[in-house]
């Protein structure tokens, strides 16, 4: 991690977990907002517009978080608006990192190896776990937000000018049946299944693991004779549903031990998945080599850095 802007240590040994064994996901810690007219948003300070060229987005394609952005990004037509960066496939000692590969984009802008030179640039005395995905400012040569759900909504509505305004994930009429579903499915879904892989104990991940389980009985359920988790449209929890769902079986079911099901048991959200997944320009978002490769490169929960050769379906046979 990041000491007063200094790297320390080796970065796959940081997962922090409370007493009981129980993961602690950080806090993001950038949390400024780019906005139509450059005011402040509900969170950091002003000065950053939505401007053509003058952002860029730095990801992880394994990671949910940073997935849910550049799905936006996809989407919202911003490719031609907002540059981007992809880090190599892998966890290094000092966390993600950028070189050539094949479906990675080094950083144009400082040429940078590792994520964590950019956090200490954006602030020389950070002491912190740098993580993706970043949005950074070129013009004041700072991070705006490594907050994804933050980053998400800025892409839905404050680059309409620049991008597809037709498309809208947070309908005002959605808004509080979008924001408590989506509280559900973070605790026992987004994070879950990082608080089962991650957990430090056993009761702890057992506990993660019903968890989990219990939040996608409820998400099939809830499925049933709908298309999507808020009715026939889609919406923001439908993409923060997805990042998750896309990896359960490439990673969550084996490495993290989330095995009580695969994802391909449950009819509806399989069937859901494969809908998102073929929105035009979604499948362009998920890389399944990236997402192995970095997920068990993990040495702590594969010492031996061995890849499993499956699964070899994720979608049902059907579809």
């Amino acid at each position: 991690m990041l000491v007063d802007g200094k790297w320390q240590g080796d970065w796959q040994q940081r997962a922090r977990a409370d007493d009981a064994g129980r993961f602690i996901r950080e806090s993001s810690t950038f949390r400024h907002w780019v906005t139509r007219d450059g005011r402040a948003g509900p969170t950091g300070d002003a000065g950053f517009k939505a401007e053509p060229g003058r952002y860029h987005l730095y990801i992880a394609l394994n990671c949910p978080w940073a997935c849910r952005a550049l799905i936006y990004r996809k989407l919202k037509k911003l490719e031609d608006v907002i540059t981007l960066s992809i880090a190599a496939p892998e966890f290094t000692d000092q966390g993600y990192g950028f070189r050539p590969y094949e479906g990675s984009i080094t950083d144009p802008i400082h040429n940078v190896r590792y994520v964590h030179e950019l956090y200490a640039r954006a602030d020389p005395h950070f002491t912190g776990r740098p993580t993706v995905p970043v949005l950074w400012d070129k013009s004041n040569d700072t991070i705006v937000s490594n907050e994804s759900s933050d980053i998400i909504r800025m892409f839905n509505d404050e680059f309409d000018a620049l991008g597809d305004a037709s498309l809208d994930y947070y309908p005002v009429e959605l808004r509080d049946d979008i924001d408590a579903l989506n509280d559900r499915v973070y605790e026992g879904l987004n994070n879950g299944v990082y608080r089962a892989g991650l957990a430090g104990s056993q009761a702890a991940h057992e506990q993660a693991v019903s968890d989990v389980f219990a939040c996608l009985d409820e998400l099939e359920q809830r499925l049933e004779g709908r298309l999507y988790l808020h009715g026939e449209r889609i919406t923001e929890t439908d993409w923060r549903v997805f990042v998750t769902l896309i990896r359960f079986d490439v990673a969550y079911h084996g490495l993290f031990k989330c095995n009580l099901k695969r994802l391909l048991d449950y009819p509806n959200l399989s069937h859901y998945l494969k809908r998102l997944y073929d929105v035009p320009g979604v499948s362009d978002t998920v890389d399944f080599d990236h997402i192995k490769r970095t997920y068990y490169s993990i040495r702590k929960l594969n010492p031996d850095g061995i890849m499993p050769l499956g699964p070899l379906q994720i979608f049902p046979a059907d579809t």
